[in-house]
């Protein structure tokens, strides 16, 4: 049987403005007190700072201007230096160990080519964007075809599954303001065809 090899997912360099924030803290609560990583190359009290200051900066530029983009630039680049500082001392202890790899907080590619289980995707945030609808953001999982997203009313019986192709912003429609809805999100693809639904989060429609 081969050994399965894995290296960190990187593409978090990619993310959206908000995306990032969501990963970064994800990675923030993740590792604090995580006994797998006990020495990372970045403290997550620096991380932590500079993720306050790359979300200052951002909403700042979003206001326009050379000078607040570039202020905005700057932090992104120094915030995602330290994640990819974060990423390589990861890999480093948990190359072969993909459970303590996704404990970190990072996503893992396989460097086997043999088609394996997917790993379960992360809610990062559930937000109210329009009327009687909630916007489920996940972090992404490598080699997911599409993800899926079921709901229920105070722990009741699971409503209809929507379907999404991305992870970054899947619609669940049609609820009723005011009431709590409990949300889990799975990825569809790999050696089971579906990971394991994720841990459920509440949120509460408008």
């Amino acid at each position: 049987m081969n050994t399965l090899n894995y290296r960190v997912n990187l593409g978090f360099a990619g993310y959206s403005d908000s995306d990032l924030g969501d990963f970064t803290d994800n990675v923030i609560a993740s590792l604090t007190g995580n006994p797998s990583f006990p020495t990372s190359p970045v403290d997550m009290t620096t991380l932590a700072a500079q993720r306050a200051a790359y979300g200052t900066a951002s909403v700042n530029a979003a206001q326009g201007g050379t000078q607040l983009t570039a202020i905005k630039n700057a932090a992104k680049k120094a915030l995602v230096t330290s994640l990819r500082k974060i990423a390589a001392y990861v890999q480093s202890i948990a190359s072969q160990d993909v459970a303590m790899l996704l404990s970190s907080g990072f996503q893992a590619n396989s460097t086997n080519r043999a088609q394996t289980p997917l790993a379960i995707p992360t809610i990062l945030s559930i937000t109210n964007d329009a009327a009687m609808e909630l916007t489920v953001r996940l972090q992404p999982v490598d080699n997911a075809r599409a993800y899926q997203v079921r709901y229920s009313v105070s722990g009741g019986a699971w409503l209809p599954i929507v379907d999404s192709t991305q992870a970054r912003q899947i619609a669940v429609e049609n609820l009723t303001p005011g009431t709590m809805y409990v949300m889990q999100a799975r990825a569809v693809g790999g050696s089971r065809g579906y990971s394991d639904w994720s841990d459920p989060v509440s949120h509460m429609a408008m």
